[in-house]
């Protein structure tokens, strides 16, 4: 097929649902979602039927330290570096679907497209499974697509641990997939990743396909502020050191900071806990946990330094000490113009109604956007819930998604 043929390429829709369908039952759960948290039992399941896919399309199948799974179906020439299609099939506990799992099985659809039609590109075609996107259980999240973009070391990495005290390194070599490949930058042409929204916008606007420009910045941070724990009936209230109290004052506070700069920023306190509950006893150590994002890393500088502000004055009344950790900085990131140009030009060839957006939550393309052109494609999700066993994404939606990122690959992988 000559390259004018390649605008007629379609993707089978029915296909690549199946697919989707059928890697859906690996960590099925009652309400409808997936629970294949990343280096676990079924983790390795949904990988080793993915490898059994990529190989049966003719793909050859790495991985490398870090557990990054690389299938790469060969093009004309192999000295042009290959067009990569990434996302994650790892999960939350009360994950969907579609979460990451539409990218990674986007791009094994491309590559069975262009084997049933016979189709040479002349750049290879790439797709990749990144490990531990989520972070649900290895904190921080993207933490595999971080070390390649050298954000973090391979050994420090490895010494994360979960819950139950388990170290990355070594569940991801009990599962049998601690590959050789380095896991470090290589001569890749692009990276490219379709993922649901994950969010409101592109389902109230009726529009089907989001151009992604860029990804918001993100800071985390773990906070603790310290009472006095007394009676709850004898204690009067001029004389209490209540730390929840104190820490109610700044949940309220970073919800009217986040109002104060909308509709961009927006702050979550994700995690709150006292230390030592009881009905009966006025809290004395309160811990909890901020996300704090915005798309301009001046306006995200602004808000950081207001957190601190909030934080002081709603301890200063019973003068409670309390301690601001800030843990991680994801600054906002801006994709490659060559790459959006390719997306927005296939979305509007495709006839599908499209807009341009900026992420917010992150994604494995923010960091491969610090070492490879990179961009994203989004494709609406039902009430923009996600990370919810109740996650969905109309099979018309991600047929649309899958084949805009057909076109835009196709568009990358001629040779100049």
């Amino acid at each position: 097929m000559s390259a004018a043929g390649a605008g007629n390429l379609r993707i089978d829709a029915e296909r690549y649902w199946n697919t989707l369908m059928e890697m859906a039952t690996i960590g099925a759960t009652p309400k409808g979602g997936c629970n294949r948290q990343t280096l676990t039992d079924l983790d390795r399941e949904g990988r080793d039927l993915f490898k059994r896919w990529c190989e049966a399309a003719g793909c050859s199948v790495t991985v490398d330290e870090m557990g990054n799974m690389r299938a790469l179906r060969a093009g004309k020439r192999s000295d042009l570096p290959p067009v990569v299609i990434g996302s994650h099939l790892d999960t939350q506990p009360t994950g969907g679907k579609f979460d990451g799992v539409a990218g990674v099985l986007a791009g094994l659809e491309i590559v069975r497209t262009l084997n049933d039609a016979g189709y040479e590109t002349d750049h290879p075609i790439m797709v990749v499974n990144w490990t531990n996107e989520e972070g649900t259980r290895f904190a921080p999240a993207m933490l595999s697509s971080g070390v390649f973009a050298g954000a973090f070391s391979k050994e420090w990495a490895y010494a994360r641990t979960d819950r139950d005290g388990k170290r990355f390194g070594e569940e991801l070599e009990r599962i049998g997939y601690k590959g050789t490949i380095p896991c470090a930058p290589e001569r890749w042409k692009c990276h490219l990743e379709l993922h649901i929204e994950q969010g409101p916008i592109l389902e109230a606007e009726g529009k089907v396909i989001g151009v992604v420009t860029g990804a918001q910045g993100i800071r985390w941070y773990e906070v603790t502020i310290r009472g006095k724990e007394s009676h709850a009936g004898s204690t009067p209230m001029p004389r209490r050191k209540d730390a929840l109290v104190a820490a109610s004052r700044v949940v309220d506070g970073l919800d009217r900071l986040a109002r104060e700069f909308a509709p961009h920023a927006v702050a979550t306190v994700g995690v709150l806990e006292i230390a030592k509950p009881s009905r009966n006893v006025i809290p004395g150590e309160v811990f909890f946990t901020i996300d704090l994002r915005h798309p301009d890393a001046t306006v995200l500088d602004e808000l950081d330094r207001r957190v601190a502000a909030i934080l002081a004055e709603a301890c200063a009344r019973d003068g409670l000490p309390y301690r601001l950790d800030p843990i991680w900085y994801f600054p906002p990131v801006r994709f490659d113009e060559s790459c959006i140009a390719a997306i927005r030009t296939a979305a509007i060839g495709s006839g599908f109604p499209w807009r341009e957006m900026v992420s917010g939550p992150g994604h494995d393309s923010c960091y491969t956007a610090r070492v490879v052109p990179t961009a994203m494609i989004f494709v609406p999700c039902r009430d923009g819930l996600s990370h919810n066993e109740e996650e969905w994404a109309e099979p018309e939606h991600l047929a649309a998604g899958c084949q805009v990122l057909l076109q835009a690959a196709l568009a990358l992988a001629r040779a100049e």
